[in-house]
């Protein structure tokens, strides 16, 4: 829950995505497990400074075996955060493949699409409350920025209509504008994967669509503890 002072400002996101080097799993058990500890520890010592959520994506991507989402309102505390994580004995045959950073802003397409559940001021997140989350960095063409409002818009009330048939799916939308090389990082929040398959493929075949240059990699993880999170990956 953001406090008084900080209820107008914008948050900062980070989707962090580890591999594990397979020899970490060769290790003794107990060396593997005083590294696990270590990594829980260290995300410990940031609760209330930023917020973390869990996600297991073994078995389901080849290239990557967790992720955190991170969310704070100071962009050094990922930085001073992930210092700690690789220092610790797990995180020295840790990986990170991809890291995507982006900040919260309201959609200028939304004003009279509110829609509870779904759409808001998009200042805060209010995360983990799925147990699937897929993530992907998206990029306009150029084209759509030369569109004007109104056209952009008519395009926006299509996509966001069809969301709306899909209450089960909440959508994250952040930005990433100067920040990283994708424009946003969209993250939908569901308990049921079948639903956001029928929403994408929909979405597909809006006209808003032609303007995508780019939408992945695409990552589908499974929320879980830090603990469970790091006792998936084999060891």
């Amino acid at each position: 829950m953001a406090s008084a002072e900080q209820a107008g400002k914008r948050q900062f996101i980070n989707f962090c995505f580890f591999k594990v080097d397979p020899a970490w799993r060769r290790l003794p058990e107990e060396e593997r497990s005083r590294g696990k500890q270590e990594f829980i520890r260290v995300v410990e010592e940031y609760a209330g400074k930023v917020i973390v959520i869990p996600y297991t994506t073994v078995g389901i991507r080849g290239d990557c075996d967790f992720m955190l989402w991170r969310i704070g309102y100071e962009l050094e505390l990922f930085q001073e955060m992930m210092s700690k994580l690789l220092a610790t004995a797990l995180g020295k045959y840790l990986a990170v493949p991809y890291s995507y950073l982006s900040l919260t802003k309201r959609s200028i397409y939304v004003d009279h699409h509110v829609h509870e559940g779904q759409e808001s001021k998009r200042l805060h997140i209010v995360p983990g409350k799925s147990k699937y989350i897929f993530v992907y960095p998206f990029v306009k063409t150029r084209s759509w920025y030369l569109l004007t409002k109104a056209a952009r818009q008519g395009m926006m009330d299509e996509h966001i209509e069809i969301g709306h048939r899909y209450p089960s799916v909440k959508l994250n939308t952040t930005y990433s504008f100067g920040l990283d090389d994708q424009e946003f990082v969209v993250a939908f929040e569901t308990d049921k994967p079948e639903d956001f398959l029928d929403l994408v493929m929909e979405l597909r075949q809006a006209e808003a669509s032609r303007y995508t240059e780019r939408d992945t990699p695409i990552f589908s993880c499974i929320m879980k503890s830090l603990k469970e999170a790091l006792d998936t990956l084999g060891g």
